[in-house]
């Protein structure tokens, strides 16, 4: 295998959610195996590196973001064997392995924690986590005001009388990150995988770990949500910013940790990389993440969360490049993923023009998803043609809508339950991807199956299959399949620096040396297109010589 590093600065990274990508044996959940089914799929597609969440040995109580065993690989999904090929043979065909890692909580089923409570208070088991005796004269009340991002009280009281932290559901406990045997294990865990050949980790929750060692009550304007988003915006009130001194998130205290995992990748050939799901308050504190000494790369979630505005998404990859860029960090974009409603249907409410993180929308008529699909070809032009990587979540390649209308026997994330079923969860982005066939479980499950997929499938998926698109040069697939093509052998596309061009109010139009051009109408008029010498690449048909409404073109200048 030979790459050209650093790889991570231009990469084009895959988001596989295992338990929807590909089953291989038939139960209903994807698995090891279907992803290793699927990689010569990945590989025509033109990734660099696929994202896989969690694998772990897990009781799923969030579908494996509670961990029982960093080590070992949920009997569900298949063995620690089935990861080693995997690793090997993804590797064969040039795509590099980066699997989740979840710090900043276990599972209630961990033997660390299964200790801490055998042993009870005041033990020195205790101390990995954050039990702390409760408020009032018979302790009846939490330890503070925190709340939990999956609803309810982010505690939870146990019958010797002690409370834990759980900053999302109650089989979650947090870790105490200021005990020294909790950062060695981290470290150590990190080592297992790297000797396994695993090329990086995206880092769950990597905002929070570290709280104020008084657990203070939180200050006004908190903003507790899904992962933990520190920003967002309402209409009435602009932007919605946490306390600066925020009690467990973004505490200047974590980047000490990621400077030690830092030198821990280090350890290792291959350029090994972390990529940080950091919700951070402003670009400068998101840039802290990413400093020579510390992580690779973050997420960007104000540009996930940006309306289809070309004032606001201008303002937001400026600000992204200029303080990603003041620590030499490239910039990440990415548009969907696990945790929030998948970009055509959020593009196709033309009221909202931004979005929190965890927002969700009752079906009521106003998603118009022909628009939200031409605007979703448009984006995926925007952000393959800006400086830096992208992420593209499993499913995006084939224009997938959000599922909004699971019934409610169905939904399964655990958001549902703890919000007392006013909140439906994420359920709606994570449904299994179409392969083929004409009807549900449409290639995700072998055909003789009698299980059905854990999550059920549209009756109207069959045109968005792979196999329906492949080789229709209109599909959204083509779409990506070509972008990527052009992205990998154009020497201006991948990491480096873009100018602003003049055009009307409503467009983006930027130029990338050498010779390419991109162009990004958001506003009501067709516009003209600049000199060039080739047109590259349309989201869509032009009208007359002119891109129409909601459409990019890439050129050839």
């Amino acid at each position: 295998m030979s790459f050209t590093a650093p790889w991570w600065r231009s990469a084009v990274i895959y988001q596989v959610y295992i338990r929807s990508f590909a089953d291989e044996n038939g139960d209903g959940v994807g698995d090891i195996a279907g992803i290793r089914s699927r990689l010569p799929y990945l590989k025509s597609l033109g990734v660099d590196a696929i994202w896989i969440n969690p694998w772990y040995k897990s009781p799923m109580a969030d579908h494996g973001y509670d961990v029982a065993d960093f080590r070992a690989i949920d009997p569900r999904f298949g063995t620690l064997a089935d990861a080693e090929r995997l690793i090997t043979d993804a590797h064969e065909h040039g795509i590099r392995v980066i699997p989740d890692i979840v710090p900043n909580h276990t599972s209630d089923q961990h033997t660390w924690f299964q200790a801490a409570l055998t042993a009870g208070p005041g033990s020195p088991e205790r101390e990995r986590y954050v039990f702390r005796p409760g408020r009032g004269p018979d302790g009846a009340e939490p330890p503070n005001d925190w709340v939990s991002c999956f609803g309810g009280p982010a505690w939870t009281r146990l019958p010797d009388g002690e409370w834990y932290l759980h900053l999302f559901a109650p089989e979650q406990p947090d870790l105490n990150w200021r005990h020294p045997e909790v950062r060695a294990e981290f470290e150590s865990i990190l080592r297992f995988w790297f000797s396994r050949g695993v090329d990086g980790f995206r880092i769950d929750v990597a905002h929070g770990l570290v709280k104020h060692p008084e657990l203070p009550d939180l200050p006004p304007r908190a903003v507790p949500a899904v992962t933990g988003p520190l920003t967002g915006r309402d209409e009435a009130d602009g932007p919605i910013r946490r306390h600066l001194d925020h009690p467990h998130w973004d505490r200047d205290e974590v980047h000490e940790i990621y400077r030690a995992w830092r030198k821990v990748a280090d350890e290792f050939p291959g350029d090994r990389s972390f990529v940080a799901e950091a919700w951070a308050d402003t670009p400068e504190r998101l840039a802290a993440y990413v400093r020579r000494d510390g992580l690779h790369t973050a997420f960007n979630f104000d540009f996930l969360m940006c309306g289809w505005d070309a004032k606001d998404l201008r303002a937001v990859v400026d600000d992204s490049l200029a303080m990603l860029g003041s620590v030499g960090a490239p910039a990440t974009w990415v548009l969907s993923n696990h945790d929030v409603m998948r970009h055509p249907s959020r593009y196709g409410r033309t009221a909202a023009r931004s979005w929190m993180a965890n927002a969700r929308f009752e079906p009521d008529g106003s998603l118009d998803l022909e628009l939200g699909t031409r605007r979703a070809r448009a984006a995926a032009l925007l952000m393959l043609a800006l400086p830096g990587g992208a992420y593209v979540y499993q499913g995006e390649e084939l224009g997938l809508p959000e599922v909004e209308d699971l019934p409610e026997s169905a939904l399964q994330d655990p958001i549902w339950e703890r919000s007392g079923h006013t909140d439906r969860g994420r359920d709606g982005c994570r449904v299994p991807i179409p392969w083929s066939g004409q009807a549900a479980p449409y290639g995700f499950s072998p055909d003789d199956t009698t299980a059905d997929p854990w999550l059920p499938q549209p009756a109207d998926w069959a045109a968005l299959s792979v196999e329906a698109q492949t080789g229709d040069p209109a599909s959204m697939l083509e779409l990506y399949r070509t972008a990527l093509r052009i992205r990998r052998e154009h020497p201006a596309l991948g990491d480096g620096t873009m100018t602003w061009q003049d055009a009307p109010e409503g467009v983006l139009s930027f130029s990338r040396e050498p010779g390419f051009a991109c162009l990004v109408n958001l506003s009501t008029e067709p516009c003209k297109l600049p000199a060039h010498s080739e047109l590259l690449l349309t989201s869509g048909p032009l009208q007359d010589g002119l891109l129409g409404p909601d459409q990019a073109v890439w050129l050839a200048v």
